[in-house]
């Protein structure tokens, strides 16, 4: 077992917030920006949103935000940067462990980015409730790596990352409820710790659930 294995998940993540003064980049995910850009705002759900990327972007664009991390570093990094740019009242900033926290409400819009995790994280179980916060006629955007990082600290000896195929099958919907609107492999630029410039893969699925009759 590694060091990190062996670390709790609130333990782990806050250690990694508080390596640096910041650990993204503070700017939306692509897959965010292209899939969510000609929605139209309402409430939005933001899981694992560290350190408030992709829920200022929602919160400048009409959404209101709920924004959950296990981090409480991150999470009030996120809400400086909110203050300053006076979307403070846009977004709400929850701390919860999300292998256990069940979403209040429904949402237009539920996301969920790199949910990937080197201590325990029961990716599935969340993604399911995650898919059941979503309101009618609403969106659910998954997306994952599609290969880890050359630089990632992730074990690579496991099993293949999820295509959004077997994300699709692994939410047990029933498909008669829900429409398909992206599910595919989507190459973007990224740039390594180092400074290089690199592809990167994202595996992008993004479901809407039909209209209550």
């Amino acid at each position: 077992m590694t060091d990190h294995e062996q670390q709790s998940p609130a333990s782990f993540w806050e250690s990694r917030y508080r390596e640096s003064d910041r650990a993204w980049s503070g700017r939306a995910n692509a897959a965010l920006e292209r899939e969510a850009g000609g929605l139209t705002p309402g409430r939005a759900l933001d899981l694992g949103s560290g350190e408030g990327g992709d829920a200022l972007w929602l919160a400048y664009h009409g959404w209101s935000v709920t924004a959950v991390d296990i981090s409480p570093t991150a999470l009030e990094r996120g809400r400086l940067t909110a203050d300053s740019a006076d979307l403070g009242d846009r977004i709400s900033w929850i701390e919860a462990d999300l292998a256990t926290w069940i979403p209040d409400g429904e949402f237009d819009l539920v996301s969920a980015h790199f949910l990937h995790s080197p201590v325990e994280l029961p990716r599935e179980a969340i993604l399911r409730r995650a898919a059941s916060a979503v309101a009618p006629s609403g969106v659910l955007l998954i997306v994952g790596h599609g290969a880890f990082p050359p630089w990632s600290t992730h074990r690579h000896d496991g099993p293949p990352l999820p295509v959004p195929d077997d994300v699709l099958a692994s939410l047990g919907l029933s498909m008669s409820d829900w429409t398909v609107v992206t599910s595919a492999m989507v190459d973007r630029d990224a740039v390594s710790p180092s400074g290089e410039t690199v592809v990167m893969t994202d595996a992008v699925l993004a479901l809407r659930r039909a209209v209550s009759v």
